[in-house]
């Protein structure tokens, strides 16, 4: 079912950042879910959703071998209906509790939503699994029986790669209706950890977001006293955030044992429908890059800032010739659409109700959950996009980015439920473009040297945090879940695997704070979505290699470039890159797109 990802609040007439008036900040309207937890048409949904499972159980349990072609697509299309009932349900209550996530309504509603969608599509447990017990001469038979049927093969096709990993029908039901006490109840109590956070900085109080936004600040006393601050808040609950991942990954490695998956990554290779061999291919690509980009990049930062080595807290610091300038939101929102229009009218076309119909929520506020994210809710509405906008150059980026995620959910929901859902290693595809279209529209803007150097300097930083960042995070994770595997791990133990990866991928510039070793404990990725990081990787290289593809000027680029979009999740990665002549399967591939972050910084180096 759909699941929503973390999620806002109400916005002040003028909200601020540090003193600065960002200007009429939006809120989200979820009116076009629901307008309010006790509305009629939520009871309506849920009613009809309790018997429609009931119903589909009755009708289809134990009797999917034996339907015929069009029978089956009748099935499938009930089952899709719920699915999106289910979904729309479950974004309502996921947006309106990660919009106050230290709220005990709001909390107990969430938790009141997941125990009954989880009871209720309990007895839907028998479809995947029955399904994919029809042998295989079966299926290709009724694949070629049915074209409505067949379009529906994607989904299928990914159902049947868990195939040799399925328990029994009684074991599955019971992970499913298990799961709200396990590892759902372990995210929350995370999120609203996180959330509940407080960090005492030269005598003032700051929640994550806004002590975070400190590390990039121009001052380094203001950076470092953030840096030492996030150090000794996590440090003081370290206890707990080592309990949850202890558990998570214990509870991983059971299901995983159980199911027969080789690896803890296979999992998420299956769902992101991407071959193991591409998803190492990328990794090596980009640890053997790492002195070739991270190293040679910080280097050269320590130079600007006049530094022998660099602390953690220099890592975002802007350049000393950069303005501090707070980009209002109406700004914002100008250079993001104008971007877009650059490309394509259509594109700016797609952001345009995002800005104008509350499908944006911006401001920082207590309680709210840390982050940005779209969430695509289900495909007979329309997604949300959540930001905490404090007016940085690199909170545009961010628009820019979440905005290329709801044109492409809305680009993609004419697949229909099912088959809208992008894999994760494709979903980053049109967000990362997104970015790269606003980058290169400011920079052909930039006034001089002096700003295009600050400009360019950003958009490396940006790409070694989205590629450099990730891999290191991905191989913490594997590091963190083959250890745990030999018994539980301290805080210490975690420490010292997150600090193997952070030095290697870093550099030798380098030095590290006491107190650094905690910072893998607010990381949401690990505990929400295990392997999820490589994703980012995976779509920062395909984008480079795409965007690379488009300055060629390759004819027809654009319209091809909607129709890969449109195809949500109904095409494989090979088939989705074939019309621009890529293949990712191809470790060459890899190479194409870190050489544009490589040409970046030669640009940087021949500025000197």
């Amino acid at each position: 079912m759909n699941v929503p990802f973390p999620a806002t609040l109400p916005r002040d007439a003028a909200t601020e950042a540090g003193g600065v008036p960002l200007g009429d900040l939006p809120e989200w309207n979820l009116d076009d879910l629901y307008t309010a937890q006790d509305a009629p048409e939520l009871k309506r949904d849920l009613d009809w959703l309790e018997e429609a499972c009931a119903s589909f159980a009755t009708d289809y349990e134990g009797k999917l071998a034996d339907l015929d072609a069009s029978a089956l697509l009748d099935c499938v299309r009930r089952y899709e209906k719920i699915d999106l009932i289910a979904g729309r349900i479950m974004s309502f209550a996921g947006l309106r509790y990660y919009q106050h996530t230290t709220d005990a309504e709001r909390a107990k509603f969430m938790s009141d939503m997941q125990d009954k969608i989880t009871t209720f599509t309990t007895p839907l447990v028998f479809f995947s699994l029955e399904f994919n017990r029809i042998p295989d001469e079966r299926y290709d038979a009724l694949m070629a029986e049915n074209a409505e049927l067949a379009r529906y093969k994607p989904v299928f096709d990914r159902m049947r790669a868990m195939k040799p990993y399925q328990l029994s029908d009684e074991l599955e039901k019971f992970l499913h209706d298990q799961s709200v006490v396990g590892s759902s109840a372990w995210n929350k109590l995370f999120d609203e950890t996180i959330a509940g956070l407080s960090f005492e900085v030269e005598g003032e109080t700051f929640g994550i977001e806004a002590t975070l936004n400190l590390l990039s600040e121009q001052d380094r006393a203001k950076r470092e006293a953030g840096a030492r601050a996030l150090a000794e808040t996590f440090q003081s609950r370290l206890p707990l955030f080592a309990r949850v991942h202890n558990t998570l990954a214990k509870e991983k490695e059971i299901e995983d044992r159980w199911r027969g998956l080789p690896t803890p990554q296979t999992g998420r290779h299956l769902v992101n429908h991407v071959e193991p061999e591409v998803v190492e291919a990328l990794r090596n690509a980009v640890v053997n890059a790492y002195p070739r980009l991270s190293h040679r990049y910080y280097k050269l930062k320590a130079k600007w800032l006049g530094l022998d080595t660099l602390q953690v807290w220099d890592r975002n610091a802007p350049l000393p010739m950069e303005e501090t300038r707070i980009v209002g939101w109406d700004e914002a929102r100008k250079l993001v659409s104008d971007a877009y229009a650059g490309f394509d009218p259509r594109m700016a076309e797609l952001a345009e109700p995002f800005f104008t119909d509350g499908w944006i929520d911006a401001g920082v506020k207590e309680g709210k959950a840390p982050g940005a994210f779209a969430h695509p809710t289900v495909v007979d509405v329309h997604p949300y996009v959540m930001l905490n906008y404090l007016g940085k150059p690199r909170d545009v980026m961010t628009l820019a980015h979440e905005l290329g995620h709801g044109v492409h959910q809305r680009l993609a929901a004419g697949q229909g439920e099912l088959l809208s859902s992008t894999p994760l290693t494709l979903a980053e595809t049109a967000s990362v473009f997104g970015e790269m279209l606003t980058f290169r529209k400011m920079l052909s803007e930039a006034k001089d040297p002096q700003q295009k150097k600050v400009m360019l300097a950003g958009k490396v930083e940006d790409m070694i945090n989205t590629v450099v960042r990730q891999i290191a995070f991905y191989d913490f994770e594997c590091k963190l879940h083959q250890a745990r595997r030999g018994g539980e791990l301290t805080p210490d133990d975690i420490n010292a695997l997150w600090m193997s990866v952070q030095a290697e991928s870093l550099g030798p510039v380098f030095e590290f704070m006491d107190g650094y070793e905690t910072f893998w404990a607010y990381i949401p990725h690990f505990v929400h979505s295990p392997f999820y990081v490589y994703a980012y990787a995976f779509g920062d290289g395909l984008v480079n290699a795409l965007y690379a593809v488009y300055e060629e000027g390759t004819p027809g680029f654009e319209e091809k470039y909607f129709e890969m979009l449109k195809a949500g999740g109904s095409k494989h990665h090979k088939e989705l890159l074939a019309p621009f002549g890529l293949n990712a399967s191809d470790p060459a591939f890899w190479d194409k797109g870190l050489s544009m972050i490589e040409g970046f910084i030669d640009e940087l180096e021949a500025m000197e």
